[in-house]
């Protein structure tokens, strides 16, 4: 548990500096244009990339440490060595070279995604995934705290390749555990050939579902939360220069605090999920965030507000953590344990995608309608997830008795 804890910490901290909040505000502090800034979440193509290879990390093994903790401790290095590489770019100078390097960083980043979730897989017995996923959700969360909000407040005193050097120090928490940690067991006889590390899980996944159904399912990845996803990724400079001209100090303590309200609403989701189900969470927890989102479109009204702001970001976190969590519940029930790695890779790339990549135009979007408009069509965006539950998730499921028989009840 206190592996994943520190693994958990490792995953989550490269994602920020990559393309989001710190990266985004460094670029505002050096007058790049909105639609710049906005662009710079297409540095996060290698989440949305990463079932590409993850087969590659389930057919072959390094020579040292073993299957997991090897490709571990060389993603590892190679973060601390591509995040130490941002303190030496220019964004006004040289944008494209800054690119490249954050591209390197989520590259290595997606990798390590891949070996942390396939480590938690193969490491917890099936009564300990429940605490092993908060272990993990805590230690990535604080990650998160730690590079999306205190990178910001030393900004402020610190130039910004003085912050990524501290970031790049700080990812040696992750490699000393994947050193330490226990190797887990193998339990199942991993792929012997490359093309069947390729070929048998997605054969596997629209044979169980359907074609027509899995179709379906892998669009409302995509959709689900692309509003929220949109949120974030212009809330940093809708805040600062190029919004309500907040300083970067006055919203680090609400980034944190939102932080801790994504933490308690991922645990909520939990307890909701466990007395309700997956189904109808899912189907609550989308109007929630659509809710979430549209206090931004009232402070976006309302204009420079530190009390509105305050509200906005924590409510916005908490719900965005109620909806984590039904969501992550719902891909985990997708995986055949079979090929929990790369089917799971291949589900989080799609939502890396939208993440990532959909959200891309968002600059150009908010300068055309305007921030309360923007922010008002996040809200709505909730509607085409919600109209996709019924053919896969329907808020009343069949019940048990009335399910296809296993081939244990078979037996």
């Amino acid at each position: 548990m206190i592996a994943i804890l520190l693994l958990g910490f490792s995953s989550g901290l490269p994602l920020y500096l990559a393309s989001k909040a710190p990266l985004q505000a460094w670029l505002d502090q050096e007058g790049l244009s909105l639609e710049a800034i906005a662009a710079v979440s297409l540095f996060g193509l290698p989440y949305s990339l990463k079932f590409l290879w993850s087969p590659l990390l389930d057919r072959f093994t390094p020579p040292f440490l073993g299957r997991r903790r090897g490709w571990l401790v060389i993603t590892q290095v190679g973060l601390i060595l591509a995040i130490a590489a941002m303190s030496l770019q220019h964004p006004r100078q040289a944008l494209q070279l800054l690119g490249m390097n954050a591209l390197l960083i989520a590259f290595f980043s997606a990798s390590q995604d891949i070996l942390v979730d396939a480590y938690r897989t193969d490491a917890l017995e099936p009564a300990e995934l429940g605490a092993g996923a908060s272990v993990y959700i805590l230690g990535y969360r604080i990650a998160l705290l730690v590079s999306g909000s205190l990178t910001l407040a030393l900004a402020d005193f610190l130039p910004w390749p003085v912050v990524y050097l501290l970031m790049a120090a700080l990812m040696g928490v992750g490699l000393v555990t994947s050193i330490f940690a226990p190797e887990p067991a193998m339990r199942d006889r991993p792929p012997q050939t490359l093309a069947d590390a390729v070929v048998l899980p997605l054969v596997e996944f629209f044979q169980r579902n359907g074609v027509a159904q899995a179709s379906l399912i892998l669009l409302f990845i995509v959709l689900y939360r692309f509003g929220d996803s949109l949120v974030k990724n212009l809330s940093t400079p809708f805040l600062l220069e190029n919004g309500l001209k907040f300083t970067q100090t006055e919203i680090a303590l609400p980034g944190a605090l939102g932080i801790v309200a994504t933490i308690v609403g991922t645990l909520a989701g939990g307890v909701v999920i466990s007395k309700i189900g997956v189904n109808r969470s899912l189907w609550i927890f989308a109007g929630l965030q659509a809710i979430g989102n549209l206090l931004y479109f009232a402070l976006a009204l309302v204009g420079k507000n530190f009390l509105l702001m305050l509200v906005a970001i924590n409510a916005e976190n908490f719900c965005a953590g109620l909806e984590s969590a039904a969501f992550v519940a719902f891909l985990m029930s997708l995986c055949n344990h079979r090929f929990t790695a790369t089917q799971y890779a291949l589900l989080t790339s799609l939502v890396a995608f939208s993440r990532d990549i959909l959200v891309a135009p968002s600059g150009k979007w908010a300068e055309a309608m305007g921030w309360p408009l923007f922010f008002l069509m996040t809200g709505v965006l909730a509607l085409p997830g919600l109209l996709l539950l019924p053919f896969f998730a329907p808020w009343n499921p069949p019940p048990v008795a009335n399910l296809p028989p296993t081939d244990k009840d078979k037996a």
